[in-house]
């Protein structure tokens, strides 16, 4: 996914700057697009935990890891968890995850997509 180019606009009195529509791009993070994909893949990890009433410790249990490590991925910290690590939480919780393979839909460099359904619903996507 190509990130935009922030834009200042200005509404009334205010100048504002518009995002890219990553905010980890917007921040100059490193590697922007995987962050926002790890990032939403957490979100729907927090929503099934929350969906099946459990506890952090039997979230743990699940997922094979500690109750303090469940704590730090469910608040953000996520450099120590791979996106393959991710997606095998969900596996654990009882999601099927879909990778599909696709010619591109415009020339060039094609995208990776992260989303709800095998529609291609997009949640995220990682660049080059």
């Amino acid at each position: 996914m190509k990130t935009k180019k922030l834009r200042k606009k200005r509404l009334g009195n205010i100048e504002y700057t518009e995002s890219s529509g990553n905010v980890f791009a917007d921040l100059d993070i490193p590697n922007p697009e995987e962050a926002l994909a790890k990032s939403k893949i957490v979100m729907k990890i927090h929503d099934i935990i929350k969906k099946k009433k459990l506890t952090q410790a039997k979230a743990a249990k699940i997922l094979k890891i500690s109750q303090p490590k469940i704590s730090l991925l469910l608040r953000g910290y996520l450099t120590d968890f791979s996106l393959e690590r991710l997606l095998r939480f969900l596996n654990d919780l009882g999601q099927d995850v879909y990778i599909s393979i696709v010619p591109s839909s415009h020339s060039g460099h094609g995208d990776t997509m992260i989303g709800d359904s095998p529609t291609n619903a997009r949640i995220a996507a990682l660049g080059k």
